[in-house]
């Protein structure tokens, strides 16, 4: 058999049922990521507008993460209760609504509030799209099948600078926004072609009862704490970094910014978006291979060595060619979480425990876009950024307290 064969066999071979699971949370979570993001591309225009500092911007910002993570828990707990599908469903919704709400703010405070309505949503999906996810895909595949669905936050990323490039022109930052609110139709095809999980239905009566207190019960406390608090310094690396990229290649140098145009600017992130793409897929297959602990770490240092390079160049040609790398290592890791946090939990609570392990880490790094925003202001962009690389060492570091989980089943935990 060839390598491409055993490859693409993988997803051949897969039940339409799980097939179908994986569309519906790839595409939501490419949605989520094209609605979330919409801000930081259009976050020069905004703040011109609306006459915005950049402490303000980051700290509207902060609020939205910090709502992504109380929707991550309450959805979490959705999923595990009523389903996976029905919660999924209610956060694409959720953010689309609200993303289309920023199109009409008038002020800060306003902007801010819908960005918390869009937060709630955007935290709500990936619990929930992880748990369809990982309970729909046998243990072999589970690590591949998760970095696809991964690797659409790479596709709605890139999809949210090509329609930021054609639209902010001409219509402004505002007629982007209303552009969002059509991922909610997306739902329409969830309702009548994703089933549950069956894995779910045997099991879908003990959620009620375990709830939050389920998740660390049996021994599982460090864990979660471990896994709550590497994923902080991953997620205040990744809000601090991306927040800020296009505002930072769009600024211009008497701002500490590159000075690129704003069409310029969206194609420079949608150059960087191929790396992350395969930074997510890679790392499901890798991580089948050499295991979750090794592969993770590997990313992780990889990330803080090329962000610490990328924050000290200041020459557009080779931010182009060092984006992408960047990119590559300082996301990939992701597609791991959703492996690890599927490995480490039984069914009853696996949504909310993800929930609650992403987003608490979520809740921490929210003061990133704040911190980063403040610091480029008063010390420049090059500062802020080492500080985001430094988040990337520590979240390695943390890994001591995490154990391998790869060729655990995640049917062996399912009551």
């Amino acid at each position: 058999m060839t390598p491409d064969a055993r490859w693409f066999g993988w997803w051949q071979d897969a039940p339409v049922a799980a097939r179908r699971a994986l569309w519906a949370a790839a595409l939501g979570w490419m949605l989520d990521a094209f609605d979330v993001m919409l801000y930081a591309l259009v976050l020069t225009a905004v703040m011109a507008d609306l006459g915005l500092t950049k402490a303000t911007a980051g700290l509207i910002g902060s609020v939205t993460l910090v709502a992504g993570a109380v929707g991550g828990v309450v959805f979490g707990l959705v999923a595990d209760r009523h389903g996976r599908t029905r919660a999924l469903m209610a956060s694409i919704v959720m953010y689309s609504v609200f993303t289309a709400l920023c199109g009409v703010a008038q002020t800060a405070t306003q902007l801010a509030a819908f960005r918390i309505g869009l937060g709630l949503g955007m935290g709500g999906e990936w619990a929930s799209g992880a748990a369809l996810v990982a309970e729909s895909w046998p243990d072999e595949h589970r690590g591949k099948a998760l970095g696809l669905m991964q690797s659409a936050w790479a596709v709605g990323y890139a999809l949210a600078a090509v329609v930021t490039s054609l639209v902010l022109p001409w219509w402004g930052w505002r007629a982007v926004f209303l552009v969002g609110v059509l991922p909610a139709l997306f739902t329409v095809w969830i309702r009548r072609a994703v089933p549950e999980p069956a894995l779910w239905r045997e099991t879908a009566g003990h959620a009620s009862r375990a709830g939050l207190g389920g998740v660390v019960a049996d021994g599982r406390l460090g864990i979660t704490l471990a896994l709550a608090a590497m994923n902080a310094c991953c997620l205040f690396a990744w809000w601090g970094f991306n927040s800020w990229i296009p505002a930072y290649l769009s600024l211009p140098p008497a701002q500490g910014g590159i000075g690129l145009s704003a069409g310029t600017m969206a194609w420079l992130v949608v150059f960087m978006q191929v790396g992350m793409w395969f930074g997510y897929v890679t790392f499901g297959a890798v991580a089948d291979r050499a295991g979750r602990k090794r592969t993770y770490v590997t990313y992780l240092l990889m990330a803080a060595l090329l962000l610490g390079l990328y924050a000290q160049v200041r020459v557009p040609l080779v931010l182009l060619l060092l984006g992408p790398f960047v990119a590559f290592f300082g996301t990939g890791y992701f597609t791991g979480f959703g492996i690890v946090t599927a490995e480490s939990y039984p069914t009853a609570v696996r949504a909310t425990a993800q929930g609650l392990t992403y987003n608490t880490g979520r809740l921490a790094s929210a003061a990133a876009p704040f911190v980063v925003g403040s610091l480029a202001d008063t010390r420049g962009f090059a500062t802020a950024f080492t500080l985001v690389a430094m988040a990337f060492v520590l979240a390695a570091v943390l890994w001591v307290f995490i154990p391998e989980t790869r060729g655990r089943s995640v049917r062996a935990s399912a009551a």
